[in-house]
C-alpha cells in the first residue's frame, strides 16, 4: 500500500485509492457481469455482506432492492455496454428499505462500476428553473471578470454551499482565486494565491478526466474496496465515490471546511481552473444537483474557450498584418535586416518587447533596448544548446544563464526563434524584469509544521491570513500565441530566403551560360581579327620602305602601324581574358619567394627609373595555378613600378601575411594614385584612370587579374589616395 509523506504526495496514486467515501458504496462487475470488487460498507446499506456477493452473478443483490424488474441491473449495464455510453442513462432510481437511491454507471477498464447513494440530498430545489435561470443570468455579461463573478453566484445557487470560487491556474500551475461568491460571515479569499504544490499534477490530471468531485463530510470514515486475492486495484478514475487522499482531507480540515465540491473548468481540452466549492458543515449534494453545477461549469469552459479564441485571433491578425507589412517590403527586395529593423513594422511590431535583435549572415543588428553586443554574443554560444526545437523561451533568464543577471533590466525575458540550426541564426526578442507583488493564503514556502513530539505534519495555510510576496526576477510571461507568431514570422522570412535563393541560382545559371558565350566570343572575334589586322601591319610597313611618300604621307601610314600594333596588344589581351574563363584549374604550392625574386628582379633591370627599390617583407605560400598566379603578381606589381616611376625614388613594397582561412597579399606604390570615383572601375575590361593617357596600357590586365583571383575563390580590391600611391590587396584561400 502506499503511504503518502510529505515529500511524495504528488506521486500519490489516487485513481486507484482502494476504497470509497462512505455515503454510498460500490459494486464492480465484469463483462460476465460477475461481481468482482465491492466496498466493506455494503453492509451498511444491503442485508448482505461482501463475502456473499463477491464471484458471484450481479443478480444475486436484486432481492435486497424494493420493487425491481427481473435481472435489472445486468440489463442497465448491458444497455449502456450497447450504446457506449453510460452517462446518458444516468442514474437509475432505485429503493432500499424504503429509501431512494440513485445509481450511477460508469466504465473503469474491463469493469463496469454501480455505484449507489441516496438521492435525497439538505438541498430541495426546482433544478430545472433554476439552471436555466443561472445559465440566461451567467451569459448577460461579455466582461469576463463579470461572468466569472456571476458563475460562482449560480453555482452557490444551485448547490448551497458556503463558498465558490473560481480558482484559475497561471503558466507555473499555481493557483488564484479570480472570482467569490460566499457567505457575508465569511473572510474573503478573492486575489489569493496558491502554491501549484496544493494540487498535485495527478490531481490535475484526474480533474480532466472526472470533471465533478465530491467530499461530502471530510470527518466520516472511508470504506475499503475489497476483491478476490491477486486482483488489480480498480482504477476509480470516474468514480462518482472515489475517496480522496489523507493528504488533501488534512489540508481540508486545516482549513476548517467540512465538506467540498469542485467543477473543472476546460480550455480546449486543458485544465483552465477550478470552480472550488466549500461547506463549513458536512453536506451530500445528490447526482443531479452536481450534474446541474456541472452544466454552469461547461458552459462557462464554452465562455471561456471561446473569448480566449477570439482574443488570440484578434492579437494573432494584429501580428500577422505586422507580418505581411515585413514580407512586403521583403518583396520590394530589402535586405533582410533592414526589413525587420528599420521603418514602422519591425521585430517589436510583431511581438511586445523592450528590444529585439537578429542575428544574420554573421551580422548582429539589434533595436529597442537590448544588452550589449558581447553579451548577445555569448547568449547567441549559449543558445544552440538549450533548445530541442527551433524556439527557446523564458521569463527567468537570469536563473538559466548567470551572465544575464546585470542585464535584467533589459534582458530578464527571453523569446529566441531560430532560422537555421546550421548557420545558428536567431531572432530575439527581450523583456526587461517586471517585480510584482503577490498575496499568498499563507506562506507558501512552509507548508510542514512540527508537533510537540517533533513529529511532522501538513499544515496548509490555516488562518489563511495575507502572506505578501514581492516576485522579482522574472518578465512578463511569453505566451503560447507569442511562440505562434514568431514561428509564424520565421517561416514566413525562411520561405522568401529560399524563394530569393531558387531566382539567384537561375540569375546565376544564366550568367554562367552569358559568360560562356561571350568567352567563345571573344575568342572567336579576337581569332578572327588577327588576319585582317596582320594584313594591315604588312601592307603599312610594305608603304612605308618601299615608296618615297612625302612626310605627311609617311607620318599617316606610321600612325596607321602604331594603331594597328595597339589593336594588336588589345586582342592578345582579350584572348587571355576569355582563356581564363575556359581554362581548368591544376592547383599546386606556389612558393612565392620565389616567384616574387625573379618578377622584381626582371621588373628592376627593365625598369626606366634606376632608383626604383623593392621591399619584399612576409612571402607566405599560396595554393593556385603556376601561370596564373605569375599572371596576377606580375600584372599588379608591373602597375605598381609603371605609375610609380616618376616619383624620385620610386618604391613598391610587398607583403603577404595569413589572416583565417586565406592568405592576403599587399603591393603598395607610392606612385600618381587613384581618384576615389575611379577606383570602383579599376577592374572593368578596358577600363583606365583619368590622368594616365601617358603610361602604355590597353585597361584589361586589372580585369584579367581579377577574372583569375575569382576563379581561384579569392578577392582582390584597391585603396589608394591621388599623389599618395596605391596599395593593391590580393586575398586567396589558404
Amino acid at each position: 500500500m502506499f503511504l503518502p509523506d510529505l515529500t511524495n504526495c504528488d506521486r500519490e496514486p489516487i485513481h486507484i485509492p482502494g476504497k470509497v467515501q462512505g455515503h454510498g458504496f460500490l459494486i464492480a462487475i465484469d463483462a460476465d457481469f460477475v461481481i468482482r470488487y465491492c466496498s466493506e460498507n455494503i453492509k451498511n446499506f444491503l442485508p448482505l455482506e461482501v463475502s456473499q456477493v463477491l464471484g458471484k452473478p450481479i443478480d444475486v443483490i436484486e432481492p435486497a432492492f424494493n420493487s425491481l424488474l427481473p435481472n435489472f441491473f445486468s440489463r442497465a449495464v448491458g444497455f449502456s455496454i450497447r450504446r457506449k455510453h453510460f452517462e446518458p442513462a444516468n442514474p437509475y432510481s432505485v429503493e432500499i428499505a424504503g429509501q431512494e437511491f440513485n445509481l450511477i454507471l460508469s466504465q473503469s477498464n474491463d469493469f463496469y462500476m454501480l455505484e449507489f447513494e441516496p438521492e435525497a440530498s439538505n438541498l430541495e430545489a426546482d433544478l430545472q428553473h433554476l439552471v436555466g435561470r443561472s445559465l440566461s443570468e451567467m451569459l448577460s455579461d461579455k466582461e469576463l471578470s463579470r461572468l466569472l463573478y456571476k458563475s460562482a453566484v449560480q453555482v452557490k445557487n444551485i448547490i448551497g454551499f458556503d463558498r465558490v470560487m473560481i480558482y484559475k491556474f497561471h503558466e507555473d500551475e499555481h493557483g488564484e482565486v479570480v472570482a467569490e461568491a460566499k457567505n457575508e460571515d465569511l473572510e474573503p479569499l478573492l486575489g489569493l494565491h496558491y502554491p501549484a504544490s496544493d494540487i498535485p499534477r495527478q490531481a490535475r490530471e484526474l480533474y480532466k478526466l472526472n470533471l465533478t468531485r465530491l467530499i461530502a463530510d471530510v470527518h466520516s470514515e472511508d470504506s475499503a474496496l475489497l476483491a478476490e486475492p491477486g486482483s488489480v486495484p480498480l482504477d476509480l478514475t470516474c468514480s462518482a465515490l472515489r475517496a480522496v487522499s489523507p493528504i488533501h482531507i488534512q489540508y481540508l480540515k486545516n482549513m476548517k471546511v467540512a465538506s467540498s465540491f469542485s467543477i473543472s473548468i476546460l480550455n480546449q481540452d486543458n485544465l483552465w481552473g477550478l470552480i472550488a466549492c466549500h461547506n463549513y458543515t458536512p453536506r451530500f449534494i445528490n447526482y443531479r444537483q452536481r450534474e446541474s453545477a456541472r452544466l454552469v461549469g461547461q458552459v462557462l469552459s464554452s465562455a471561456i474557450s471561446f473569448r480566449q479564441q477570439d482574443e488570440d485571433q484578434e492579437k494573432f491578425h494584429l501580428r500577422r498584418r505586422a507580418i505581411e507589412a515585413i514580407t512586403r517590403s521583403l518583396l520590394r527586395n530589402t535586405a533582410i535586416e533592414e526589413a525587420l529593423t528599420q521603418g514602422e513594422v519591425t521585430l517589436q511590431s510583431v511581438l511586445p518587447s523592450s528590444g529585439a535583435a537578429l542575428f544574420l549572415e554573421n551580422k548582429l543588428t539589434t533595436i529597442g533596448n537590448v544588452p550589449d553586443e558581447r553579451f548577445i554574443n555569448q547568449l547567441l554560444e549559449w543558445l544552440p544548446n538549450q533548445m530541442d526545437d527551433d524556439v527557446f523561451y523564458t521569463n527567468q533568464l537570469p536563473v538559466l544563464f548567470a551572465p544575464a543577471s546585470p542585464y535584467k533590466d533589459v534582458a530578464c525575458g527571453l523569446l529566441a526563434c531560430r532560422f537555421s540550426k546550421e548557420l545558428k541564426e536567431f531572432m530575439l526578442w527581450f523583456r526587461p524584469e517586471v517585480i510584482t507583488t503577490v498575496n499568498w493564503a499563507g506562506n507558501p514556502d512552509k507548508p510542514v509544521e512540527y508537533d510537540a513530539d517533533g513529529i511532522a505534519h501538513i499544515s496548509p495555510r490555516k488562518s489563511f491570513a495575507v502572506w505578501t510576496q514581492n516576485v522579482a526576477g522574472t518578465s512578463v510571461e511569453w505566451k503560447p500565441e507569442d511562440v505562434k507568431v514568431a514561428v509564424a514570422l520565421r517561416d514566413e522570412v525562411n520561405h522568401l530566403i529560399s524563394r530569393k535563393a531558387t531566382e539567384l541560382r537561375v540569375l546565376n545559371e544564366k550568367l554562367r551560360h552569358a559568360y560562356a558565350e561571350l568567352d567563345t566570343f571573344s575568342y572567336t572575334i579576337s581569332h578572327d581579327l588577327k588576319n585582317p589586322l596582320t594584313t594591315i601591319k604588312s601592307y603599312s610597313q610594305l608603304i612605308n620602305s618601299r615608296f618615297s611618300l612625302e612626310p605627311k604621307v609617311k607620318d599617316m601610314v606610321s600612325r596607321i602601324a602604331a594603331g594597328a600594333n595597339k589593336m594588336q596588344s588589345m586582342i592578345d589581351e582579350v584572348l587571355q581574358y576569355s582563356r581564363v574563363g575556359q581554362s581548368k584549374l591544376e592547383t599546386t604550392t606556389i612558393n612565392m619567394r620565389e616567384l616574387l625574386d625573379e618578377l622584381t628582379h626582371d621588373l628592376q633591370l627593365s625598369s626606366a627609373n634606376q632608383g626604383l627599390r623593392f621591399i619584399i617583407e612576409a612571402t607566405p605560400d599560396v595554393r593556385g595555378e603556376q601561370t596564373m598566379m605569375h599572371q596576377i603578381f606580375s600584372n599588379v606589381i608591373g602597375n605598381a613600378v609603371k605609375y610609380s616611376q616618376k616619383a624620385a625614388e620610386p618604391v613598391v613594397k610587398i607583403s603577404g601575411n595569413v589572416r583565417g582561412n586565406e592568405v592576403i597579399y599587399a603591393v603598395s606604390d607610392n606612385g600618381i594614385g587613384i581618384p576615389e570615383a575611379e577606383q570602383a572601375k579599376v577592374f572593368d575590361l578596358f577600363s583606365r584612370a583619368k590622368g594616365v593617357e601617358e603610361f602604355e596600357g590597353t585597361g584589361v590586365g586589372l580585369a584579367i587579374v581579377k577574372r583569375i583571383v575569382e576563379k581561384h575563390h579569392g578577392r582582390i580590391w584597391v585603396e589608394s589616395e591621388p599623389g599618395n600611391g596605391t596599395t593593391f590587396f590580393i586575398a586567396l584561400p589558404v
